[in-house]
């Protein structure tokens, strides 16, 4: 084997690029990458290549940087398709290499081992970008073009596939500048103009702020003090402004208590924001019709909701020239900002109450973790219901949930953003149901010692769609599931583990696992608890 070859030039773009971590499935059709990165670098070995895209997707998401993901071809490039559609959902940060037959063979149907049809297909319809190596010249360029359309707004998964006699083949090895995302157009002077027009026309504007916020956290804190506007998030844009600020609503849009605020309301400003159907009433909610739309997509602008101005650029573009537009401008009518404050108390009430002895778990948790502490939730009724709304997020890379709406990708997302964020204790909010689809990642869990808490709420089964059946159907069919015994499994993989059956006694436990600075997985028996006063049914169209 020659002293650099593929695996060495990976390393050296990961190292260009900030990146000390990957996350894989080791395979002969990735061997040498695998190596290099092991030798040099970290490779963390998760169980399933589902695990791997979504480790480096939690990772990229908690570092504000590029996650790597390693997989195999064929079939370990098809166990990654669903986590790559999650990373393209959420505009994630990640380069996916998987390996390829030998590239004398590629598509002859040869049946070599791992070959698989049009694999270069698939991943095009699962990532933002998708190329093939098809010389040893052209992988430096490859690679670092992937990363680049990664880094990009908007940004998402670059998936390259690189056959495996090429990752053998000798590279010059040379350090280059990290790779910065393409420039985007400037703002239109004619529409910013218009925009800021219709803003100082309001007397009770209030905020809708997505995803696409997340990087001018400052320049919308400062919008919204200026026109002392109401802060409403998509699930994506918690903590773009923190959410103990007085005029942060929330992510309470759909939430009866927040219907007077949206009624009196007399403009909309939306920033990088899809208004997705669980968010919005399957786009039944009630928004004003004087909207200021915000979005780097020109394709964006008035799809769900009609624009009256589109402004198109990044937050970070557009924010800071609206802004200065509107400087001397007055703030909001008489009254709107403590309208505003009296909803941000209101809609809190209202889920708290719903929620029962719960409040007393989700107050438990943000009492004992810090600021900057990942906060994971994946699909479970916890997390649905109060985890995506009532436990406060101070900080958008802290906010990692599942924005397509898989079940089971919590614990890797985890796993991945504990791992990037060492320096404070990560919490993972998962069901029984959805653990069981990566319960092999408890490895990985065991096997990487992160600091990470795993709560698991156990009610035997997949309780969201439960709640469905039984409100809509009468009846319930693959629901209920075995679950198994979740501390004879801490026990089996060396891990520390507590079980709570009682709300009053979660606090204690918590902060115990929190301090032991390791894993520790935590099990919430559902059924012992008491019941919520408002069983959680998902916001999904269900025709009658």
């Amino acid at each position: 084997m020659p002293q650099n070859h593929g695996g060495d030039l990976l390393v050296q773009v990961m190292r260009d690029n900030g990146v000390d971590t990957a996350f894989g499935v080791v395979s002969v059709h990735n061997l040498p990458l695998v190596e290099a990165v092991s030798r040099e670098l970290r490779f963390v070995a998760v169980r399933h290549e589902a695990a791997a895209v979504n480790a480096a997707d939690g990772y990229a998401r908690a570092t504000g940087g590029l996650g790597v993901a390693i997989t195999s071809t064929g079939t370990g490039a098809g166990n990654a398709a669903g986590a790559l559609v999650e990373a393209l959902t959420a505009g994630s940060r990640v380069l996916h290499v998987t390996g390829q037959i030998d590239s004398p063979y590629l598509g002859q149907g040869r049946g070599v081992i791992h070959e698989t049809k049009d694999q270069l297909a698939m991943l095009g319809a699962v990532s933002k970008h998708a190329a093939t190596i098809t010389e040893p010249e052209a992988a430096e360029t490859a690679l670092r073009g992937a990363v680049r359309t990664a880094l990009s707004v908007p940004c998402g998964p670059s998936s390259v596939e690189w056959p495996i006699d090429l990752q053998y083949a000798a590279q010059e090895i040379i350090p280059a500048p990290a790779e910065r995302g393409a420039e985007t157009p400037g703002v239109d002077p004619e529409a910013l103009r218009r925009a800021a027009e219709l803003i100082r026309a309001a007397e009770r504007p209030i905020l809708w702020v997505g995803g696409g916020g997340t990087g001018a956290g400052e320049q919308v804190r400062e919008l919204a003090e200026l026109l002392d506007a109401g802060v409403l998030t998509s699930n994506s844009g918690r903590g773009v402004v923190p959410e103990d600020h007085e005029l942060v609503v929330g992510n309470f849009a759909a939430n009866p208590a927040a219907a007077p605020l949206l009624a009196e309301a007399d403009l909309l400003i939306s920033i990088g924001t899809h208004f997705r159907s669980n968010e919005t009433k399957h786009y039944a909610l009630e928004l004003p019709a004087d909207h200021v739309q915000i979005d780097v997509d020109p394709a964006a602008v008035g799809r769900v909701h009609p624009a009256t101005a589109g402004l198109v650029g990044t937050a970070e573009q557009v924010l800071p020239q609206l802004i200065a537009e509107l400087a001397g401008s007055a703030g909001a009518g008489q009254g709107w900002r403590e309208a505003v404050a009296r909803t941000r108390a209101a809609v809190r009430a209202h889920l708290r109450e719903g929620i029962g002895t719960y409040a007393l778990i989700c107050d438990a948790i943000r009492a004992t973790l810090p600021a900057e502490s990942v906060i994971a939730r994946d699909v479970t009724i916890p997390s649905s219901q109060w985890g995506n709304r009532l436990l406060d997020i101070h900080d958008p890379r802290t906010n990692v949930f599942p924005v397509g709406g898989g079940i089971g990708q919590g614990l890797a997302h985890g796993i991945g953003a504990a791992l990037g964020s060492p320096d404070a204790p990560t919490l993972v909010l998962a069901g029984d149901g959805g653990l069981s689809v990566h319960l092999g990642e408890l490895a990985t869990f065991a096997q990487e010692q992160p600091w990470m808490v795993l709560v698991v709420f156990n009610d035997g089964g997949y309780g969201v769609l439960r709640n469905m059946q039984d409100k809509h159907a009468g009846r319930r069919s693959g629901v209920d599931l075995f679950t198994p015994n979740f501390g004879r499994l801490a026990e089996a993989l060396d891990l520390p583990y507590a079980l709570v059956q009682r709300a009053e006694s979660f606090a204690e436990t918590f902060t115990k696992a929190v301090e032991e600075r390791g894993p520790y997985l935590i099990e919430v028996d559902v059924t012992a608890l008491e019941p919520t006063p408002s069983p959680f049914v998902p916001p999904v169209h269900v025709p009658s």
